[in-house]
Formats: structure tokens, sequence, C-alpha cells
């Protein structure tokens, strides 16, 4: 039986004992779940999911403690990248807002400046921190991520890593239901 997504959810794997991410990272099951992202095979790590992607490689980049070294638990708004070319962001407008909650004590996404220059050459940028007027600061940035990044696509935009919880944010009752976007996006990139 093919697979046609993997996720690597949120919560505290291994209770983030050595670093968000870092054991979780090591178990035998990411080999599969590299594999499965070298075959072409679509992988979704939301907050500690994006930790865990980027421990064992698949993502560039580090997540470390949120400046201020503050837990963020909020809504906030999303802004969408120029990249239209992923399973995720297929069926989303370049520039869209998405109001989408976090929750996380690590989740300042940290890439050096060769490492920047890469992922915005490479338009694997995905989702950026905003206001409601689309405005990029530090000030719409929860957590200090280098340039407001959000969620980072794998240079095959086959894989995102997103701090934010699409999953929190999927229904009315749950106050929000922009999160429904981004699985919508994917289930009709793999009808």
């Amino acid at each position: 039986d093919p697979v046609d997504l993997v996720i690597v959810p949120g919560g505290f794997s291994f209770g983030d004992y050595l670093r968000c991410g870092a054991l979780a990272g090591r178990s035998p099951v990411m080999n599969a779940v590299m594999d499965h992202a070298a075959r072409g095979g679509a992988v979704l790590g939301v907050c500690n999911g994006f930790q865990v992607l980027t421990e064992t490689g698949i993502l560039p980049g580090v997540l470390i403690r949120n400046a201020g070294l503050r837990f963020s638990c909020r809504m906030v708004r999303l802004e969408t990248a120029e990249t239209m070319s992923s399973p995720f962001t297929q069926g989303l407008i370049a520039g869209q807002s998405l109001d989408i909650p976090v929750a996380h004590n690590e989740g300042n996404y940290f890439a050096d400046d060769n490492l920047l220059a890469t992922l915005n050459d490479n338009d694997q940028i995905a989702f950026k921190y905003t206001d409601a007027s689309g405005n990029v600061n530090e000030n719409t940035n929860p957590n200090g991520s280098s340039c407001n990044i959000a969620g980072i696509l794998n240079p095959d935009k086959n894989v995102l890593g997103l701090m934010p919880h699409p999953e929190n944010a999927t229904d009315t009752a749950l106050g929000c239901t922009d999160g429904r976007a981004l699985f919508q996006s994917l289930v009709d990139s793999i009808s």
C-alpha cells in the first residue's frame, strides 16, 4: 500500500530532554520518513514535527528557544510566500493571509545569511509571520524567527515544516477555519 502523506505532529517527543526533536530525529522510524521524502512523497512537520525534520536534515536550519525565552501560545497571521509549486501551497494564493495558532517554546527558526539567501533563491520559504496589513516586522514575529519565517520547504518542495498548528484551525468550534486551506491543497494534490 503506497503512502500519500506522512505527518510528523507536534508534541513533546521524548520529552524534548536533549534538544527539541533531537531524539525523535534519530528514531528508527525516521529512516522510513526520509526514504518516503526522497522518493517524492509528501511530508508535513508541524511544531515539534518541524523540529524533528530539521534534526534529521530533511529540512535545513535549526529551531531554538523563542526570543525573550517565553512560551508563545496565541493566534498569529501568516502570509503565503510566492511559491505555489508545492502540494501544501498549490491551492493557496501568493500573499494570502491565514490566521493559525502557535503554541511553542522553541519555535525560533534560525538560518545564517547564506542559508537564508538559498531559501529565498530557491523559493523555499512557504510562510512568514505578518500583520493584517501584510507587514513583516519584529512586532508580528511571535518567536524571533529569522526573516519572520513560519514555515519552509525542502528544495523539491514535497516536505513542509511549519511552526503554527493548521490542524487547530480547521473548524468553527476551534475559532478559525484557515488551516483547512493547507489540508485541502494537500488532498487536491494527492487525489
